[in-house]
């Protein structure tokens, strides 16, 4: 496990060979075997395989061809449906229809995600987490018939690689690990933390082909505008809403 830790390489390439049952339930054991907020497993794994339900995932997720290409994609949720239920059939008065909970069952759901992933990958599988699960998470609550205290946190393609990309550079250990307190950055930090990520041959073809001056801009004016990024923060605030996570009464 721990050499498959650090050798991960997301795969966006997949050959079409089904995951056997068996081979699937494995990493869905792994994904329960996460760390979860007082066992109380807020969350849930939505496995998709079926080929017309595919589709419109991968026109939700801005039509990525692995999405077709793999055999089975994973959307996980932060789910207070199923618990809320159990506390109303026993009695109990449940109140996890806030922000909060959302953040709770969200990260709930990113560790279950996680340990999915790990085993995948240990088992000789490959995977690719999809950014856009809380982008169009409108978009997948119609397509997953999601209900109320059910939203999409995160998504990823799973099946055997068609490809072996090198592994993706990283920061420095110091670049993002505080000892102690937090240490706050200075120009020269941001220089030197960043320094071997602009000096990559991989950066100087995307400033080339983005017509670019440095890196930082590649990323604000190209991949994550403010505009996008305002537009869609929107968005999913007004599916927490509509889901029923945003209920704040003022009891002052």
């Amino acid at each position: 496990m721990i050499e498959a830790i650090r050798l991960h390489r997301s795969i966006r390439s997949y050959r079409p060979d089904q995951i056997k049952p068996d081979l699937l339930d494995q990493v869905l054991h792994a994904a329960t075997r996460a760390s979860t907020t007082g066992n109380m497993q807020v969350y849930s794994i939505v496995v998709t395989q079926e080929p017309d339900l595919k589709k419109q995932l991968w026109e939700a997720h801005f039509k990525q061809d692995m999405v077709l290409q793999a055999p089975v994609h994973l959307t996980f949720c932060a789910d207070f449906n199923r618990f809320t239920q159990w506390c109303h059939l026993r009695d109990a008065n449940p109140g996890y229809d806030n922000f909060l909970s959302f953040l709770t069952a969200a990260i709930d759901a990113l560790l279950a995600a996680q340990n999915a992933a790990l085993e995948a990958e240990e088992l000789g599988l490959g995977i690719c987490y999809l950014g856009t699960a809380t982008w169009m998470a409108d978009r997948i609550i119609s397509i997953l018939d999601l209900p109320e205290l059910v939203v999409p946190v995160a998504a990823m393609v799973l099946g055997y690689p068609d490809e072996d990309p090198p592994l993706t550079d990283r920061l420095p250990l110091d670049g993002v690990v505080h000892r102690e307190k937090y240490h706050r950055y200075q120009a020269g930090d941001i220089d030197r933390i960043y320094g071997e990520k602009e000096m990559l041959e991989s950066t100087r073809e995307l400033l080339k082909i983005n017509q670019k001056k440095t890196l930082a801009q590649v990323f604000t004016d190209n991949r994550y505008t403010k505009a996008d990024n305002r537009h869609f923060s929107k968005a999913f605030l007004d599916v927490l809403t509509r889901q029923g996570f945003m209920n704040h009464p003022d009891d002052s």
